[in-house]
């Protein structure tokens, strides 16, 4: 009997053969990186998680998204691991905090805070979120080979977006909560280089699983500067990361 995973819809014949899984958050983002490999193939659609695979250089590919934060980001990993997955990369975008870091700057990072929820699910807060080491080096020389601009070092992961990132701009203008208010500020005198969603969740899950995990985040924005990205610069830091993406899979 087939087996058939609840929320992606996805079987496992569908997935024979594969290699690594690209994660991007965004749904629109799966066709953007699928149009990079050959004889590409859509396999489902349901919710937030979109998919469809293809080959690249030889290597066979998932590309599927997890849709926004650790809670999705988890059902999907855990359902890929069920049928089989056994490598994943994260294609994401993130908000610098770090003064050096540029826009269409690319983070890799090595490991992840745990602001997140569902990583606590997975192992006790004292479990580093900690990426996948070999697939950190296959990163960095994608990036170093193409000589795109990349950090490396330690991102935070959020399960908010406003009042978790220390944003005011929300409902309630001006308000966030005590335990929140000075986040930014302490993050970025640990010298965590961004604040994202995801990454905290992937490395822990895949971590404590046994799998192999790491990510690639574009810097849309330096949060000290500015907080809304032009839409070439979004455009141009896409193309950056799958790119780096693509590069670290000619290597495995």
């Amino acid at each position: 009997m087939t087996k058939t995973v609840f929320h992606l819809g996805l079987q496992e014949q569908q997935l024979k053969d594969i290699e690594i899984a690209l994660l991007p958050g965004d749904p629109d983002r799966v066709p953007k990186i699928a149009k990079h490999l050959s004889h590409v193939e859509t396999l489902a659609s349901h919710r937030e998680f979109r998919s469809m695979r293809g080959s690249y250089k030889g290597h066979q590919v998932l590309v599927c998204s997890t849709g926004i934060g650790g809670p999705s980001t988890a059902i999907c990993v855990e359902e890929l691991a069920m049928l089989g997955i056994r490598r994943f990369l994260r294609i994401g975008t993130t908000g610098a905090i770090q003064d050096a870091i540029e826009p269409g700057d690319v983070i890799v990072p090595t490991a992840a805070v745990r602001m997140d929820g569902a990583s606590r699910h997975m192992a006790p807060l004292e479990y580093p979120a900690v990426a996948d080491f070999r697939l950190v080096q296959k990163l960095v020389q994608g990036l170093e080979s193409h000589r795109i601009p990349y950090h490396l070092g330690v991102s935070a992961s959020s399960d908010t977006f406003y009042q978790g990132q220390s944003r005011s701009d929300s409902f309630r203008k001006g308000f966030v909560p005590r335990e929140m208010l000075d986040r930014f500020q302490e993050m970025k005198a640990l010298q965590v280089l961004s604040f994202e969603m995801e990454a905290a969740t992937l490395f822990t899950q895949c971590s404590s699983y046994g799998l192999s995990a790491a990510a690639v985040l574009g810097v849309l924005v330096n949060r000290n500067r500015n907080e809304f990205p032009a839409p070439e610069l979004i455009a141009q830091t896409e193309e950056r990361v799958i790119t780096a993406a693509l590069t670290c899979i000619e290597h495995l």
